[in-house]
């Protein structure tokens, strides 16, 4: 069984959104059978990681960071959220209330706990916030955990 996590950006265009998806189906697809995708659902790259893995027919496990985590997410992307999280095999609920770059961290960090690898679709800056892409990517790397970093020619935050 391959265990494998997502972190990556969101509000992504839908350009990049194509791209995105492609390098996902690409780095994915070798693990076709027994592949377990992990993510938070955040819209952008995690709720395509988890349309790829579906597709590709794995199962997904969802971290929910807080009790009020839809909240911060925009209104157009909930309907694909409630679809994704319906058809996860786990869901696991921090005891988080707020939405907030601590929870979303601590959540990156329980997703980081059982998996094999890291996708990390990452333009390679800074995050724009504790909690970012950039965090999880440098959390995992001191953790061990492999990370491959997704993030297409041409494609822009």
């Amino acid at each position: 069984m391959n265990r494998i996590a997502v972190s990556g950006h969101r509000g992504l265009s839908p350009q990049t959104m194509a791209a995105v998806r492609s390098g996902l189906r690409l780095q994915l697809s070798p693990y076709r059978g027994g592949l377990v995708g992990v993510t938070c659902l955040a819209d952008g790259a995690d709720q395509l990681f988890a349309e790829v893995v579906l597709s590709l027919g794995g199962t997904v496990e969802v971290v929910v960071p807080a009790e009020r985590y839809l909240d911060g997410l925009p209104a157009e992307t909930h309907g694909t959220y409630h679809d994704l999280l319906a058809r996860a095999s786990v869901v696991r609920r921090l005891e988080f209330v707020e939405s907030t770059s601590e929870s979303h961290m601590a959540a990156s960090a329980q997703m980081l706990a059982n998996v094999d690898l890291l996708l990390a679709v990452w333009d390679g800056l800074p995050a724009w916030g504790y909690g970012g892409t950039a965090d999880v990517v440098a959390y995992a790397r001191e953790c061990g955990i492999p990370v491959i970093v997704v993030w297409p020619d041409g494609a822009i935050r």
